[in-house]
């Protein structure tokens, strides 16, 4: 079953492009990731889902209901956490998630106690009392204080430490385990690839690729540097499946995507002093895909 079904969702701001022709679908207890730099439409793609913006075209369901037919009833089940959190400054962080609480009319008071313990927050100050960092956390735990179905987190960790952000990750997996769908969309790609099992790349509104994380990492590409005794020139490496190609003076790096014995045989024909032969990280497979697109 899919919890999130988007197709051909198009916005438009006057004539500057938002998001074109996105589809998707995110299944049922998913981690499901969405990548891009900013601007690349990440927000605007969630914004529209949850009807915070009506689309230009295209259309898109939650829970197989419309997200704009059904937006209240959907709201009930679904955790937001925008990307920027803004709040009434003068309000205790406890009764400004006792007041996010009262939507759902359910008594929330135990899970937010758990959920400001785990986050290291403090119920009792004012929230333009807070960082950045603590304010964000608020944001965290109003998105779970109700236990949704659905969890939609726009650039979720920004602002927190290294720390926090492993307790935050730790969190999420454990809704995940208890059944909770999550929707991820980030910049920082190493969040993605610890957490996904499937991922779309956005590039300047339009999705560019949507594979299984396991695929993307593990598609034959190999991250390959030499050390040689003599100076190679760039002309040398002028092979299908070669990207992201550096050389300087004796050294050489690049991405290799095909048969390794192909580039091995080829290597053969310098001598070589040194050879690393590695995975390549989500952030370079990330990146080939944005030059290939150019």
């Amino acid at each position: 079953m899919n919890v999130i079904e988007i197709k051909r969702l198009t916005k438009y701001y006057g004539k500057s492009r938002g998001i074109i022709d996105v589809s998707f679908d995110v299944e049922q207890g998913e981690i499901f990731g969405f990548i891009g730099p900013n601007g690349a439409g990440k927000s605007t793609a969630i914004r529209t889902l949850l009807s915070l913006i009506y689309p230009t075209s295209g259309s898109a369901t939650i829970f197989g209901k419309d997200c704009i037919r059904f937006a209240p009833e959907i709201a009930k089940e679904v955790g937001y956490l925008p990307s920027e959190v803004f709040y009434y400054d003068k309000m205790k962080v406890i009764d400004l998630l006792k007041y996010s609480a009262s939507f759902y009319k359910k008594d929330c008071s135990k899970r937010i106690e758990e959920l400001a313990l785990i986050m290291d927050l403090d119920l009792k100050k004012r929230i333009e009392d807070l960082s950045f960092g603590n304010k964000k956390k608020v944001g965290i735990v109003q998105s779970l204080l109700h236990e949704p179905k659905l969890l939609i987190l726009d650039e979720p960790t920004s602002g927190l430490d290294p720390l926090m952000q492993q307790k935050f990750f730790d969190l999420l997996l454990e809704e995940n385990k208890k059944g909770a769908t999550i929707f991820l969309s980030s910049h920082v790609l190493s969040e993605v690839q610890r957490l996904c099992s499937r991922v779309a790349i956005i590039k300047e509104g339009k999705i560019i690729k949507l594979e299984k994380m396991s695929d993307l990492t593990e598609d034959n590409y190999k991250k390959i540097r030499i050390e040689t005794r003599e100076e190679i020139g760039k002309d040398y490496f002028v092979l299908g499946g070669v990207s992201n190609l550096e050389v300087a003076g004796k050294k050489a790096s690049f991405l290799f995507k095909g048969n390794i014995n192909v580039i091995l045989k080829k290597l053969s024909d310098v001598e070589i002093l040194n050879i690393w032969i590695e995975e390549p990280s989500l952030e370079e497979i990330f990146m080939h895909y944005y030059e290939k697109e150019e």
